[in-house]
């Protein structure tokens, strides 16, 4: 059987999972593929370089059984439970899973921004843990664990990290892209503004009216994912200063 590279990243909402795949974009080594199971789930139907599944289950099925000289890296979020991975054991186990992290508080500061509707699951943490778990019982290649935080203030560092832990070359160079739109992002493009104006990885202070300190309904959210968020936490990669 013949070696896999597949990739998946997956990131609770707003931890800025989309300068990550911007930068796995300009490596130029793999197909790149956007957030596939959130549309799927509430599109009923993603693209992934002009061919158009349906179903999650043929998705996955894609991944698993393409070309051996198409290397494949995914990104999603866990905003929703993605039941057909979960019950992928081959996928849980082939693939090499890393898990991006935010504070709860932050995440639900910024989603609220953009969906003032969003419910207690929007945080994410809770669904990042299970898949965690998941990708555990599989006994499969060890979760590596990022933290945001790492990402923006040390980027070269925690991408060489990563790099290192799931086998991949580190691409210095990938760290900078162009500013702009993606047509990969297309479908959710109101999520990602910041990094479509962005040239590379930065930290952004934002303010926000709607806050864990003054909504008790964004506090109760993110009260909830803390233990979540606590437990991957200690998992993480140690970026060096």
């Amino acid at each position: 059987m013949r070696a896999v590279a597949l990739f998946a990243l997956w990131s609770a909402p707003r931890a800025r999972s989309t300068a990550f795949f911007r930068s796995m974009i300009e490596r130029g080594d793999m197909v790149v593929v956007h957030e596939p199971f959130s549309d799927l789930a509430g599109l009923g139907e993603t693209d992934v370089g002009g061919q158009v599944f349906h179903s999650a289950e043929r998705l996955l099925e894609w991944m698993l059984d393409r070309p051996p000289h198409v290397n494949v890296f995914v990104k999603d979020t866990t905003g929703r439970r993605h039941e057909p991975v979960l019950a992928d054991v081959r996928f849980l186990t082939v693939a090499h899973h890393a898990f991006l992290i935010r504070r709860p508080d932050e995440i639900a500061a910024s989603s609220a921004a953009i969906e003032p509707n969003m419910g207690i699951d929007a945080i994410g943490l809770e669904g990042l843990w299970e898949l965690h778990e998941a990708v555990i019982a599989a006994d499969g290649h060890p979760p590596v664990v990022i933290d945001s935080d790492d990402l923006v203030t040390r980027p070269a560092a925690t991408m060489a990290a990563y790099c290192a832990a799931v086998g991949l070359a580190f691409v210095p160079q990938a760290l900078v892209w162009e500013r702009g739109d993606r047509h990969e992002c297309r479908r959710s493009a109101r999520w990602h503004v910041d990094v479509s104006a962005s040239t590379g990885f930065t930290p952004r202070r934002r303010t926000y009216a709607r806050t864990v300190d003054t909504s008790e309904e964004l506090a109760r959210y993110a009260a909830h994912h803390v233990p979540f968020y606590e437990r991957l936490h200690a998992q993480r990669l140690r970026i060096e200063p």
